[in-house]
């Protein structure tokens, strides 16, 4: 598992590309963007792709169902279950705090 970036929601793509100033890696129509934020992508989720709230950290799995698995073992709850998004398979949990974090399988 390693961080794969930081997923912020936003309302407008074309205005959170411009706001942020951070050069384009990647785009999905209006549906998602990556920007580069130099050793962590900054993901940008369009209106289409809001999987959570608040911005959440997400972290690159290679076996999403086996990475949802030990994180409840260690005492984390699943806020919203798998499902296969455009690019990847998601889920999102909370840690024992109940913070949000995302866990993602690229497809």
């Amino acid at each position: 598992m390693k961080l794969g970036n930081v997923l912020i929601p936003v309302a407008d793509l074309d205005q959170a590309i411009e706001f942020y100033g951070l050069p384009v890696k990647f785009r999905d129509g209006d549906r998602f963007a990556a920007l580069d934020g130099g050793t962590v992508t900054i993901a940008l989720a369009g209106p289409a792709e809001h999987v959570v709230g608040d911005p959440v950290p997400s972290f690159k799995v290679e076996d999403l169902a086996v990475a949802v698995q030990e994180f409840l073992e260690r005492g984390g709850k699943v806020e919203r279950p798998a499902e296969s998004g455009p690019h990847e398979l998601r889920a999102v949990l909370r840690d024992p705090s109940g913070n949000p974090f995302v866990l993602y399988q690229p497809l």
